[in-house]
């Protein structure tokens, strides 16, 4: 393995931190040879097939086209689960489980049945880590996108969930099957403009899917105002609105719902201080 281990190292010391080379490495090696970090540093040692040789050299040559280590792996752990992920969905960010804490935090001890809607679910992270840890709430989610929709019904059915599906376009109606009123609803749907294109990493860039990531030109609120305004019909009195949104952007995101309507509404900090998640309630009078 030793040969393997420093083929890694020397393939990838000019692309990659030295931290992040030794994540790929355990990675890597829990994902070809079964073995798990423990194991791995303990220095239990393992003579390598041929076939594991090749898998490890096809990974780094991925990596070195900076593919997404989530991709190469099919998987990725989010919220204390297991996903599948592969380039038809996004890959579930830290910042994400924060904003499924903040609801869970909210409902947790809510001992009466409450209806959850996860609109753009992507990989389905926030509908089944919710419907994982929140067993009084019936949730629904929605894409536009059905190569996602398939991802995230593998994701359901791997994490033992029940989550009700839908192919559904922000721009136009509800389908006419799904409840007609939700006691949440919630969201982390596009807000990166497509100027910002020139900052961003190439791995996000290259691999993962522009129609989860990019708004219409000049207009970083786009889905952020059509999911608002679905709100006003479709939430429950007293309802909340749950948002990932852009440290950009979460102060304007914030004055957007208080302009239709919204009350209460609250732009919330992620651990590092930004502005990340947005709560705001329907009172209807």
């Amino acid at each position: 393995m030793q040969k393997s281990l420093s083929f890694i190292k020397r393939e990838l010391k000019h692309l990659y931190a030295d931290a992040e080379i030794k994540s790929f490495i355990f990675l890597i090696v829990k994902s070809v040879c079964g073995i798990d970090k423990h194991a791995f540093l303990c220095g239990k040692e393992k003579l390598l097939s041929p076939d594991e040789q090749v898998r490890i050299r096809e990974m780094v040559a991925d990596l070195k086209n900076f593919r997404p280590i989530q991709y190469i792996l099919g998987e990725t752990e989010f919220y204390g689960l297991r996903f599948k992920v592969n380039e038809n969905v996004l890959i579930p960010r830290p910042e994400t489980e924060e904003l499924v804490e903040t609801i869970y935090k909210d409902y947790a001890s809510r001992e009466t049945s409450f209806s959850v809607l996860d609109i753009g679910t992507g990989s389905g992270c926030i509908a089944v880590a919710l419907a994982k840890n929140l067993p009084q709430a019936s949730v629904y989610a929605m894409d536009i996108a059905e190569k996602a929709l398939l991802v995230a019904q593998e994701n359901a059915r791997y994490n033992s969930v029940k989550v009700q599906f839908s192919r559904f376009n922000v721009l136009g109606d509800f389908p006419v099957d799904l409840p007609e009123k939700w006691d949440i609803i919630v969201s982390n749907p596009p807000y990166i403009t497509p100027q910002e294109k020139k900052t961003m990493s190439k791995n996000v860039l290259d691999y993962e899917p522009h129609q989860a990531l990019f708004t219409p030109e000049e207009k970083p609120l786009f889905f952020y105002e059509r999911i608002a305004d679905a709100g006003l019909i479709h939430l429950k009195e007293n309802g909340a609105l749950y948002f990932e949104t852009s440290s950009l952007y979460g102060k304007a995101t914030a004055k957007m719902l208080r302009e239709k309507g919204y009350r209460s509404v609250r732009l919330l900090q992620d651990i590092s201080g930004k502005d990340r998640v947005i709560i705001a309630n329907l009172c209807k009078h």
